[in-house]
């Protein structure tokens, strides 16, 4: 075949054939870029419909997550689709490709059981609303927050910036640090002397004036819930309270009511002890103990002797 009739094949071949693959391969583009704009627009207006009968933040996570689900499925079915187009145009039987295609699929389905499992361990967890992104959860013995779910597996970052991708079917349980409201234990140890009714009416006052402050009033919705003496520790009474937050904002408020806590505590003189330890030198059999030799060292620059 020479130079002159092979350019004329190739050139036949473009018109007939080669313009529609092309054509195909223009609309899976087109229908893979829009396709995520229409999802986002109508989960964007789905939140701001229900927006006055859920509560803002929480919806917009929910459908956020639905949002990345539906725009991964189209997107798969757009590549299968115009994938199973293009090899029609080429001249391949699609028949034969589509019945190889079911054969392997139940080949793999037994050979690929902990796929089957994530994808069906997704579909519950999605459907039942136990992840969403934005949220902290703690899985599979990781925690962090969620950045990406899908079917199969789930993205958690974690305070140290590490990221964990957990597939679905290793989940058995969740623990959703994030979900409707947040709550912060507070576990707070006084010395024995102190008094306990004054340090819990302290522990109020502390947290009323974190409500009222404009940082923090937005996230704090509830007043302290006062629980009371948890336990008599070894070198302290350890009161037990908690706050409740907005979502994932319970952290934040912990931190700032146990530093102004602590300043307050050390205003009034009310003691947060530290470990103590008392010393026992042992008895013998006969009761008597044995000396102790307890020697005492002054301070540098110190003027006792």
């Amino acid at each position: 075949m020479n130079f002159d009739a092979l350019l004329k094949q190739t050139g036949d071949w473009f018109l007939n054939t080669g313009v529609q693959v092309v054509l195909v391969l223009i609309v899976m583009a087109i229908f893979l870029r829009y396709s995520s704009m229409v999802a986002d627009r109508f989960f964007s207006s789905v939140t701001k419909r229900a927006g006055k009968y859920h509560d803002d933040a929480e919806f917009q996570k929910r459908s956020d997550t639905l949002a990345q689900i539906l725009k991964y499925v189209i997107n798969i079915a757009v590549l299968l689709i115009g994938a199973i187009m293009i090899l029609d145009q080429v001249g391949v039987e699609i028949g034969p490709i589509l019945a190889a295609a079911g054969v392997l699929g139940l080949a793999i389905g037994f050979g690929a059981q902990s796929l089957v499992k994530d994808i069906i361990s997704g579909f519950f967890i999605l459907l039942e609303d136990q992840i969403r992104v934005g949220d902290v959860v703690d899985v599979a013995g990781k925690a962090g927050m969620v950045e990406k779910i899908n079917l199969k597996m789930t993205t958690l970052r974690d305070l140290g910036g590490n990221v964990h991708f957990v597939p679905n079917g290793e989940i058995s349980v969740v623990t959703n640090m994030t979900k409707g409201f947040s709550r912060y234990v507070f576990k707070v140890g006084v010395a024995y002397r102190e008094d306990v009714d004054q340090v819990m009416q302290v522990m109020r006052e502390v947290h009323e004036e974190l409500r009222q402050d404009d940082d923090f009033k937005d996230d704090i919705t509830e007043p302290l819930t006062m629980l009371g003496v948890d336990e008599f520790a070894d070198s302290a009474v350890v009161i037990k309270a908690y706050t409740t937050t907005r979502p994932i904002k319970q952290w934040r408020v912990a931190r700032e009511y146990n530093r102004r806590l602590k300043k307050t505590f050390d205003e009034r003189n009310i003691e947060i002890p530290f470990p103590h330890v008392t010393f026992y030198a042992g008895q013998d059999k006969d009761g008597s103990a044995p000396p102790l030799d307890v020697h005492v060292q002054s301070a540098p620059g110190s003027d006792h002797e």
